[in-house]
Parts: structure tokens; C-alpha cells; sequence
């Protein structure tokens, strides 16, 4: 969320930044919320100058009491009283204008950085650079699901009949690389000084607002029905909440945190023939990232964020890229975002396994996360990134790692999370 003294004083930037993401149907948006801005303003000091007139006049009451003219001081307090009700008629009103004020800031998307590249939607986003020569075998790299099947690793029919479509029951050494990926993950980013957290798995309704825009939540959320409580889509969204409304000394910062969590995700929508078997799914566990830190700082996080998770897939021998997303393809809060992309053997291209994201103070800012300073108060930056994400990520490996007798190598750095196992038979 923007400063409203930013869009005030910036009108044509805030303008420019909605049309370079596309959202041109916002444009409106910004004169209807300077609108109520200077109404704002107006009523501010509309109440300021009744409760000076107000206190004012209040003490001639007094004295004309005293003088015994009992009716010049009935006058007065027909006056001090119709300056209350129309104090309270502007307050009331200023409610209701802060709060459309809110409504509209919510929606109006964050600026995003110079070095984007725009372009409409994920079509348009750019390649950055290729970590590992993607091969492709000799032999046929079967669809996932099948790789899993041939070790009786998944059983995809009984969670249809237990959860319905969207769920999986991992089994036996795939669900123990699954399990170990994961750990192998929190180590590798422990080992990075980063503090590791297991969050709660549910987040009330002003943090979910806090973290993200209203599509996201719409597209993304389950809600807890009776209870004013969401299931999380991403630990990203408890952990950046640990900090709502709080004040951070200086230099308590970076905060830099790696986080476990199960996340649960409504998926709306088709998504073709790509994403069947476990690709986009209800329910997945994800080992996260977040960086809160002071402003100046939060680019170069951004940078070791990405290179976090281009850094621990090459350890699985897994080939990588990092593709820039275009201005149509961030999210409304985001300031800049890189994807980390696996290569598939199976498909010959690149595939989503996760997402880093500078959101600058627009989190921050929602959620009142505050850094006391030498130079007094401000709000911090607030970073995010997958580390990996099971079972999307069990795809890239599976694929990498399948040998032509079927059988899937074990790389170096996870053996010890697989019980000094090499291979998977």
C-alpha cells in the first residue's frame, strides 16, 4: 500500500506505474481517492476550527452567568451545542472517508522498480541466466506420476476418494525423499545464518490482508468457516505477520528467517494437461524464506534470496534458470520478483519451482511493522522466497535424477537425509 502524501504529491507516477502494469482500469482510482483525500483534509480542519470556536466560546458562559445575563448565555450554549453536533456529524464522516480512502489505497498497485521489464502478463517475462546444462537423455523420461508409481511411491485413487481431486498419499521412498528434501533444505539455509521457524498454519483475517492483495486472497485462501481465521497458502504469510504492529530497534535488523509449513491453496481455474498428477495441487509442504530489513538493504537481499535457491538445486543436480517477471506479471504488492525455473527432461523446458519477491514497505506498511531508527521511525522492506516446495520440486529431481534401468541417483548432499542411500530402487 502506497503513501497517501506519495499519491498526493505524485499523481502522474502513481498513473504511469498503473499503466505500465496494464491495469488501466485503476487509472480512475487515483483522482477518486485525492478526491477524498482533500474532503479528508477539509473536514480535519473544519473540526479543528469548531473545537477552537467551541472552547472559545464556553468560557463567556461563565461569565455571563456570573453577570446574571441568563440569556445571552443560553445563546452561547445553543451555539457550543450545534458546534458538537456538527463535530460529531464530521467526525462520522471522516470515518467513513478514511475508511474508502483504505479501501481504494488496498487496491491501487505498489510502484514498482525501474528495472522491470513491462510487458502484459508471464508470456513476456525474461530470461536472466542458466545455472547447469539442461540435458536431455537418451532414453524416455516417463510423466511423473509414473516414475512414482514404478516405486508404489504415490497412490493418487485413494486421495481422490478420501479428500477429492488436488490431494496424493506419498508412499514408502518417495514419500522419504519428500521428507528429506525438505529437511535438507532447512539445513542449507540454517547453515546460510538464517534462523529456522515453524509458524501457525492458520492467520486471522488483517494479517492475510496485510500480506497480500484481494485477488490473491480470493484465488488463493480457504477460510475457516465460523472462525476469523484463514488456512495458509505459503508460510510467507505467518511469518511476515509474526511482526504486525510492532516497533524494531534498528539494530535488530535483518531479521532473516527459513520457515516449514504445510500450505493449503484453492487453485481456481483450469490449468491444461502440464499441471494433472501432482504439479498444482490443494495441499503441499514448502520450506520458506523471509527477510525483514531496513531499505536501503533490501535489493541486495534480494539478490542472495534468488541465489539461495539457484545455489541448493544445482546441489541436487538440478538445472536451473532465473526468469524476470514483466510488470503485468507481479502481484500488486510486489516491487520486483524473479522466478527460479527447473528444467524438465520429460517436457525440454523450463518449469515454475519458485518465486522471490521484494514487496518493499507495502506489507510493512498495511501491517505496521515500524523500525525505530537513529533518525527516528520509518517502515522496514520485507522479502520473501521459496527455498523448495515438494512435491513440485520431487518433479525436477525425479526427472534429473532418472537413470536408464529406472532406478534414481541419490546426489551427494542429500544421501545422509536418505539413510546413506545412493540410489532409489
Amino acid at each position: 500500500m502506497l503513501d497517501i502524501r506519495f499519491v498526493r504529491e505524485n499523481p502522474e507516477v502513481v498513473k504511469q506505474n498503473i499503466k505500465n502494469k496494464f491495469q488501466d482500469n485503476k487509472l480512475e482510482l487515483v483522482d477518486q481517492v485525492l478526491e477524498l483525500d482533500q474532503r479528508n483534509r477539509d473536514i480535519k480542519k473544519e473540526v479543528e476550527a469548531l473545537r477552537a470556536e467551541k472552547n472559545k466560546i464556553s468560557k463567556q458562559i461563565g461569565a455571563f452567568m456570573a453577570q446574571g445575563k441568563k440569556e445571552e448565555a443560553e445563546e452561547i450554549k445553543k451555539q457550543v451545542a450545534a458546534n458538537g453536533d456538527r463535530i460529531d456529524s464530521l467526525s462520522q464522516e471522516e470515518k467513513e472517508v478514511e475508511e474508502k480512502i483504505k479501501k481504494i489505497m488496498m487496491v491501487i498497485p505498489n510502484i514498482i522498480d525501474p528495472s522491470v521489464p513491462l510487458g502484459k502478463d508471464d508470456s513476456e517475462n525474461v530470461e536472466v541466466q542458466k545455472y547447469g546444462d539442461p540435458v536431455v537423455p537418451d532414453f524416455e523420461i516417463p510423466y511423473h506420476t509414473e516414475i512414482m508409481e514404478k516405486f508404489n511411491g504415490i497412490d493418487l485413487d485413494s486421495a481422490r476418494r478420501v479428500a477429492g481431486n488436488g490431494f496424493y498419499y506419498l508412499m514408502g521412498d518417495i514419500a522419504r525423499l519428500h521428507s528429506a528434501v525438505i529437511s535438507y533444505a532447512r539445513d542449507f539455509m540454517i547453515d546460510r545464518g538464517f534462523t529456522y521457524c515453524v509458524p501457525p498454519f492458520m492467520i486471522r483475517s488483517d494479517v492475510v490482508t496485510g500480506v497480500m492483495s484481494f485477488a490473491e486472497m480470493d484465488a488463493m485462501m480457504y477460510k475457516i468457516e465460523g472462525e476469523d481465521l484463514y488456512l495458509i497458502g505459503t508460510s510467507e504469510h505467518s511469518m511476515i505477520g509474526k511482526f504486525i504492529d510492532t516497533i524494531l530497534p534498528e539494530d535488530t535488523l535483518p531479521q532473516t528467517l527459513t520457515s516449514y509449513s504445510p500450505c493449503f491453496r484453492k487453485e481456481k481455474g483450469a490449468h491444461g494437461l502440464e499441471e494433472r498428477g501432482v504439479y498444482r495441487i490443494h495441499q503441499f509442504e514448502k520450506q520458506e524464506m523471509i527477510v525483514v530489513c531496513k531499505p536501503e538493504d533490501s535489493m541486495m537481499w534480494f539478490e542472495k534470496l534468488w541465489q539461495n535457491t539457484v545455489d541448493l538445486f544445482r546441489t541436487l543436480d538440478i538445472p536451473v534458470r532465473t526468469l524476470e517477471c514483466c510488470s503485468g506479471d507481479l502481484a500488486d504488492l510486489k516491487v520486483k520478483s524473479i522466478d527460479v525455473e527447473a528444467w524438465s527432461p520429460r517436457q525440454k523446458k523450463y518449469f515454475e519451482v519458485g518465486s522471490c519477491s521484494n514487496l518493499g514497505d507495502a506489507q510493512a506498511r498495511r501491517l505496521k511493522i515500524r523500525v525505530n531508527g537513529e533518525k527516528g521511525k520509518y517502515f522496514a522492506h520485507t522479502l520473501n522466497n521459496t527455498v523448495v516446495a515438494p512435491p513440485r520440486m520431487l518433479i525436477a529431481f525425479l526427472e534429473n535424477n532418472l537413470q536408464e534401468d529406472g532406478t534414481v541417483k541419490i546426489p551427494l548432499a542429500l544421501q545422509p537425509y536418505m539413510g546413506g542411500k545412493t540410489v532409489i530402487k
